[in-house]
């Protein structure tokens, strides 16, 4: 069931969303050097690797790590990848990994094949078990401002109470926080 409402979801936002994601793509290309979209190395279920696609809001030299461990992450922003970060636009690609089944609306935000302590961590309590989100109950609990050990809780908590009215109110909290840009540090 959570497949279909995915793939509902999925239709419905990209019938909604295509023109300004068509618009972000031009606007990226137009502002700086390199494609579009990144396509960045992630921790998907059963810690299986894929390519999970952003629309690119950092320069092309970045080093690839979690944005909180680079050094004045700021400076490495495009022109317009601080408003993509801040109103989550950034993250409008990840529709195709939903499509394709690497992701789900809802479940743990997908680690950077980096991220090993995050990895083991998840590993050591059964998330790896979940299909990535787009958002998850962490991301609306803190997103950016949690420790790796309160993240994992959190979803250890999403793990046991995970259902179709949990995932519901999860879609509708993040559409509020996106909206007040709450809990978006980068």
């Amino acid at each position: 069931m959570k497949r279909i409402i995915d793939l509902l979801l999925v239709f419905v936002f990209f019938s909604i969303l295509f023109l300004p994601m068509i618009l972000i793509f031009v606007l990226i290309r137009l502002t700086s050097k390199g494609p579009a979209i990144y396509w960045s190395d992630r921790v998907g279920k059963n810690n299986s690797v894929f390519k999970m696609p952003k629309f690119r809001s950092m320069l092309i030299q970045t080093p690839t790590v979690a944005t909180h461990l680079l050094n004045e992450p700021d400076s490495y922003l495009s022109p317009i990848g601080g408003f993509l970060r801040r109103s989550s636009l950034d993250e409008l690609p990840q529709l195709l990994s939903v499509l394709k089944g690497d992701m789900s609306f809802v479940g743990p935000r997908p680690a950077l094949y980096n991220q090993y302590d995050l990895i083991e961590l998840r590993t050591k309590n059964g998330i790896n078990s979940l299909l990535p989100g787009i958002t998850g109950w962490a991301q609306v609990n803190g997103r950016d401002k949690l420790s790796i050990p309160d993240k994992v809780l959190l979803e250890v908590e999403y793990l046991k109470n995970r259902s179709i009215l949990f995932d519901m109110k999860i879609l509708w909290m993040t559409l509020l926080k996106v909206f007040k840009r709450d809990g978006i540090n980068h």
